[in-house]
């Protein structure tokens, strides 16, 4: 949701920083790095119990992820590569983040609790799968209720307020299997869609040409002729 309605603007509000940035000789591989480094120690200090700590580890690896990109176009080093370790690399960050929610869950709450981080995960990896696979087949796939950047605002919020992770947690995998539906009918319909109707001048193209006797009939017919001759 916040994807498509803030992407454009927060990129815009971004766009010096990332210019600044790509001055000083940072590139954006070093901050997609920095960002599963400080994902690492937020998952370590959740897993431990230090939750406020975790938050403000998890804000410092949402901030080099938000900045990748300014600093790729800034610099003009945008590619195919940066964006494939980009997204792997946001893979990575929500497999630490919620496996280190599942660790301190088994220390605190024990039983299938823990089974819901693991829920929301698997959850969070189809809700990215399906942009990526519809993107590849020419759809897009992008938009819902729980894309990546409220999941991580909602697990800050569960971290900060210990008593509501558990909620939290429900609640977001119901609006992220929700995200999962919404995904999967807008690609379903884009792909059951009718092939878009030729312009009149295209279909008078194929038709003359359709109609026009090829190299081999007109061959056939000059034998024919030929022969009865």
């Amino acid at each position: 949701m916040l994807d498509g309605r803030w992407k454009g603007h927060i990129e815009r509000r971004l766009t010096p920083v990332g210019q600044d940035l790509s001055r000083s000789g940072i590139t954006a591989d070093h901050l997609t790095a920095l960002g599963v480094i400080m994902a690492v120690a937020a998952a370590v200090a959740i897993a431990n119990g230090a939750l406020r700590a975790g938050v403000l580890l998890l804000a410092a690896s949402a901030l080099p992820d938000a900045l990748d990109g300014a600093v790729a176009k800034a610099s003009g080093t945008a590619t195919a590569r940066g964006a494939f370790f980009d997204s792997v690399a946001d893979r990575l960050t929500d497999a630490l983040l919620l496996g280190g929610v599942a660790w301190y869950l088994s220390n605190t709450s024990g039983g299938r609790i823990v089974l819901v981080p693991f829920a929301l995960l698997a959850a969070s990896m189809l809700v990215s799968y399906q942009r990526a696979k519809a993107e590849s087949l020419g759809f897009d796939a992008r938009g819902g209720l729980m894309e990546r950047a409220e999941r991580i605002i909602l697990l800050g919020l569960g971290l900060l307020f210990e008593w509501a992770l558990v909620p939290v947690l429900w609640i977001m995998l119901v609006l992220t299997a929700f995200t999962v539906g919404q995904r999967f009918v807008k690609v379903w319909r884009q792909a059951s869609a009718p092939p878009p109707v030729p312009a009149p001048a295209v279909r008078r193209w194929r038709q003359r040409r359709t109609a026009r006797p090829s190299a081999t009939s007109w061959r056939q017919r000059s034998r024919t002729r030929r022969r009865y001759h």
